[in-house]
């Protein structure tokens, strides 16, 4: 009985979902199904499980970026991803408009949330995300923190455009607008589209078992 219970309320949730999500309500059920198997049947998802299917099934490695896409699927910030923050964050992580990628991924940047990317949060993501291009430069008399800076500068020169030496949502939409190689230019927090297809052809054809199993307990 409650097995026969735990589907209706699946089924009614994916119905649900779906009309809020670029997901039919059959991809909903499916990844509902896989957050069931990730956490057990529960309905928090850690950040440890979420972090595992980053990497095993979109072969994402930095940790730095993998814990702010959490932060940015976890809406209500109480450490674990509901049934609802799952599907809806997959929905902009995987289908997303430009609009919404672009509010994401400002999201992720936007490391103290204060609606600002500053010029220490644009330094410290360039520096974790070019480590071997520093490892590089350290082999030279170059200080690599300050080709960091340079390459901060010339961040801001090209997208800061209400010149107040910080990164708005407005800057940072306009400037992807304007070049979409920009929407992850502090880092990649959005999957490579071989994994991004793979995933969403397993989903539509219903085999999302494989990724699941990978996952770390």
């Amino acid at each position: 009985m409650a097995g026969i219970m735990g589907r209706k309320l699946q089924a009614k949730l994916a119905d649900a979902m779906s009309k809020r999500s670029h997901f039919s309500r059959e991809e909903v059920d499916r990844l509902l199904t896989m957050y069931s198997a990730l956490t057990a049947g529960g309905t928090r998802l850690d950040r440890n499980k979420f972090r595992d299917v980053l990497h095993n099934t979109f072969d994402m490695t930095d940790d730095i970026l993998m814990d702010r896409v959490f932060r940015a699927f976890d809406k209500d910030m109480d450490s674990f991803l509901s049934q609802e923050e799952w599907v809806l964050g997959l929905s902009v992580f995987l289908k997303g408009t430009l609009e919404e990628r672009v509010a994401y991924c400002f999201d992720v940047y936007d490391m103290n949330s204060d609606g600002y990317i500053s010029r220490e949060e644009m330094f410290q993501m360039l520096k974790n995300s070019m480590v071997k291009v520093l490892s590089d430069l350290q082999t030279t008399e170059e200080d690599p923190d300050e080709g960091i800076k340079d390459i901060v500068e010339l961040v801001l020169k090209k997208m800061d455009h209400d010149h107040d030496n910080r990164l708005s949502m407005d800057d940072f939409m306009k400037s992807v607008k304007e070049e979409d190689l920009l929407l992850e230019a502090f880092g990649p927090c959005l999957p490579d589209t071989k994994y991004r297809e793979k995933f969403l052809a397993d989903l539509e054809s219903g085999n999302v078992d494989i990724d699941v199993s990978q996952a770390k307990s």
